[in-house]
């Protein structure tokens, strides 16, 4: 694996399942962007605020500036983020350029379904529309590739370790 790679999609999608199978696949480390978020960003979802664009900000630049610390150490980071909005994918791919993203996609009723037989530490269900509301699609101009959740783990793992071999 050649670049970084964001697990991006709303919450249940599986971001850091897949992220970690795909760690184990290319030895390349795996960062859960939840674990980056500030107290305050979690104290808001945990009452089930959506954050800001201005919350976000401060949070899309640390998992910036770890894609390039980790380009900088010799690793091809993947982490798993939202990422839902494009101008959120640009201050991700600001670290790094040929940072690349691997969209979980699903539709709401599945995703709801996992939301809601899952405990998350901060993240309650009540959040999984306004990520839908917020949700935007990778244009033709970003490098990733969408791939079905509905599809079990190890073969959206092999999806993306293919997508990445045609590369």
């Amino acid at each position: 694996m050649a670049k970084p790679l964001i697990i991006m999609g709303v919450q249940g999608c599986g971001k850091s399942t897949i992220g970690k199978m795909l760690a184990d696949a290319t030895g390349e480390p795996f960062f859960d962007g939840d674990d980056l978020h500030s107290a305050g960003n979690k104290e808001k979802m945990a009452a089930g605020i959506p954050l800001t664009d201005q919350d976000r900000q401060p949070w899309l630049e640390t998992i910036a500036q770890l894609i390039a610390d980790q380009r900088a150490q010799g690793h091809h980071a993947i982490v798993g983020c939202s990422a839902l909005k494009r101008q959120y994918r640009d201050t991700l791919r600001s670290g790094v350029a040929d940072t690349e993203f691997v969209h979980l996609a699903g539709s709401f009723e599945v995703l709801s379904a996992r939301v809601k037989a899952r405990s998350h530490e901060y993240m309650p269900t009540t959040l999984l529309e306004s990520q839908f509301a917020t949700l935007e699609a990778l244009e033709a101009d970003e490098a990733g590739i969408v791939v079905s959740v509905e599809s079990s783990p190890q073969e959206i793992v092999d999806q993306v370790l293919a997508h990445l071999k045609g590369k």
